[in-house]
């Protein structure tokens, strides 16, 4: 048995929609979950406008283990946070002393067996050693052999002053060496 299909008054033929009816609000949320790493290193709470400075410090390009980065997630502390997750890599303090800079409120999560082993809130040294390069093209720092040297003169925004030619810089004027 053939259907026909209904045309209306100018030949056209009519698609009837069928109705669509929706589950309620609570079931349509949706999670984006990042598979857990077996050893490594997670870092939390990072600004979102810090994230490829952290990839950066950590040289992540050059990893070869495991490598997860989310971004723009909801934060109830700072708004928006990143989240980034190295399989395999220990940190150093170096790199966490540098982080510190970047992402002050930070959070460091040494990975062993898919278990947080240790937690370390990152914290602004009070001096910056061969973290930082001098904005100022004369410094003696630019121009022979001497590791920079910074003291932290307010930490929120991030102020610092160069031991040897005394300028200050802001958040916005730190390049990491």
């Amino acid at each position: 048995m053939a259907r026909r299909k209904k045309k209306g008054r100018r030949g056209k033929e009519k698609i009837r929609a069928k109705k669509v009816i929706q589950a309620p609000k609570e079931e349509l949320k949706r999670e984006l979950k990042i598979s857990a790493i077996d050893e490594g290193t997670v870092i939390d709470h990072i600004p979102t406008d810090a994230t490829f400075k952290v990839v950066d410090i950590l040289d992540l390009e050059n990893h070869s283990g495991i490598v997860s980065i989310a971004t723009n997630l909801q934060s109830k502390t700072i708004g928006r946070k990143a989240i980034i997750k190295v399989g395999g890599k220990s940190l150093t303090q170096s790199e966490v002393n540098k982080i510190a800079i970047v992402a002050p409120d930070a959070t460091v999560n040494i990975i062993k067996n898919y278990d947080v082993r240790e937690k370390i809130k990152v914290k602004t040294p009070d001096i910056i050693d061969n973290v930082v390069k001098c904005s100022n093209p004369v410094c003696i720092t630019n121009n022979e052999q001497v590791p920079t040297k910074f003291y932290v003169l307010k930490k929120d925004p991030l102020k610092i002053k160069c031991h040897y030619c005394e300028r200050s810089m802001g958040k916005e004027d730190i390049e990491i060496i």
